[in-house]
Formats: structure tokens, C-alpha cells, sequence
């Protein structure tokens, strides 16, 4: 039995690099955090990095996949750069190279776009399953370099920022935090589903109609928080500082 961390190149895809494509200056997009919502849609929590400052509100408006929910300028020792973090729902393309590896049961400890490549690092849990994504990866994009392959003791944490998990839990009340929780940790939301509905409601200790209607209550907070994002803008700088 062996923990496999895995280093890898790939080719740029997705609502990422169109972005990058718009930033004047670009230099690399870096996934803090992203999870699959529905239709195709991702939320994704993206650290942006530019040679110079650019307004991420006339960058992410230009993209008809994309809305942008939350952005902040991060602070920078580099004064010849210019970082921000965008929190977005995006509307990705298939195949998607992070849906590629989470149905591949690839733990991704790093995705991050720089020039025209994804370097990736994920992490499996026997040769095979690093084979069989390779390949996968392969076909789908057309490119899969391995950069280095190593023997770990733990499979490390996916992405592992949590800002787009703290913006969420600030905004959602805590049956809606505790529905989808616990339908994310047995994979309600995986693709392909861990994990039915039945089973969801069996472990809250609810009936199923109770849990539909539940998940439907989180989920329309959810995507209001996100498509609302002219009013989150003021209420944040009502109560900044």
C-alpha cells in the first residue's frame, strides 16, 4: 500500500484561462478552493496574480461563464505585483480538468495556471489509480507530463486556504451549514454520487422529503449569496473598515 503525491503538467482550459487571457499583465491563478454546485456550475475561490494592478470586475465582466461573487486585493511584499482573490461561480467546460481528477479519486493538493500549462499536484493511493488518471488525463487535454512522483505518509488536504468555506459559513444559517456539510462528507455531491439522498437523511435523522426541501432551502441561499453579488459588494463596504 502506497501514498502516491503526484506533480504534473498539463495544458490550460477552462473558465481560468479565458481569464487569465483578459488580465493585463497575468501571471498566474491559483485554486484556493472550489467545489461542484450544479448544471455544470463550479464556485471556486481563485488567487489571481498580475505584473500590475487590474480591476477584476471589468476582467471577470467580460466573460459571459462567470459571475464574480466576491473579490479583495491580498496584500503583497512583491511591490511589481499585484494579487487578488476572487471568489466566482463559473460555468466550466467538459471535460474539467478538476472534475477529471475527482472522478479519478485523486485528492488535488494544488491546481495553479502559469503562461499556457496547469501544474497540478494531487495525491492517490496505489499505482493504478495514478495510471489510470494519467491516462485519463491524457485523452482529455492531450498532454500529461510528470514532474516528480514521491512516497508519502498522508494524503494532505485538498487546496487548504478555506476562504471560500469561511465567506460561506459567515452567510449560511447552521441547519442550512449542517444539511450540506453533512451531504458533502458522504459525497452527496461527488461525481458520481457516494451517496443518496436516502442515505442523507438517514444519517441527519430526518425523513427524505425533509432533506429534499432542506437542500433546496441551502441551495437557493447559496446561489443567491453568489448571483447577488451587487449587494453583497455594498453591504461589504458598509461594514468595512
Amino acid at each position: 500500500f502506497s501514498i502516491l503525491r503526484i506533480e504534473f503538467r498539463t495544458v490550460a482550459s477552462g473558465v481560468v484561462r479565458d481569464l487569465m487571457e483578459r488580465i493585463p499583465d497575468g501571471e498566474r491563478i491559483e485554486f484556493e478552493n472550489a467545489f461542484y454546485a450544479d448544471e455544470g456550475n463550479w464556485i471556486e475561490s481563485l488567487l489571481v496574480t498580475a505584473r500590475s494592478p487590474f480591476d477584476p470586475e471589468s476582467v471577470v465582466g467580460e466573460l459571459s461563464r462567470v459571475e464574480l461573487f466576491h473579490h479583495e486585493r491580498v496584500s503583497d511584499s512583491s511591490v511589481d505585483h499585484a494579487s487578488y482573490r476572487l471568489t466566482v461561480v463559473a460555468q466550466e467546460p467538459y471535460p474539467f480538468l478538476l472534475g477529471v481528477i475527482l472522478r479519478g479519486t485523486a485528492i488535488p493538493n494544488r491546481l495553479q495556471l502559469h503562461e499556457s500549462s496547469f501544474d497540478g499536484v494531487v495525491t492517490v493511493e496505489e499505482w493504478e489509480t495514478f495510471r489510470a488518471l494519467a491516462e485519463r488525463i491524457e485523452e482529455q487535454f492531450g498532454q500529461f507530463e510528470l514532474l516528480r512522483v514521491n512516497q508519502v505518509e498522508t494524503t494532505g488536504e485538498p487546496f487548504g486556504s478555506g476562504q471560500l468555506g469561511r465567506v460561506l459559513r459567515n452567510e449560511l444559517s447552521q441547519e442550512q451549514l449542517t444539511t450540506l456539510q453533512t451531504a458533502h462528507r458522504l459525497g452527496y455531491f461527488d461525481v458520481p454520487r457516494r451517496a443518496s439522498a436516502e442515505e442523507i437523511a438517514a444519517e441527519l435523522g430526518i425523513a427524505q422529503s425533509t432533506l429534499s426541501e432542506r437542500l433546496r432551502l441551502a441551495e437557493n441561499r447559496l446561489f443567491d449569496l453568489v448571483f447577488s453579488g451587487s449587494e453583497s459588494d455594498s453591504a461589504g463596504d458598509a461594514g468595512g473598515g
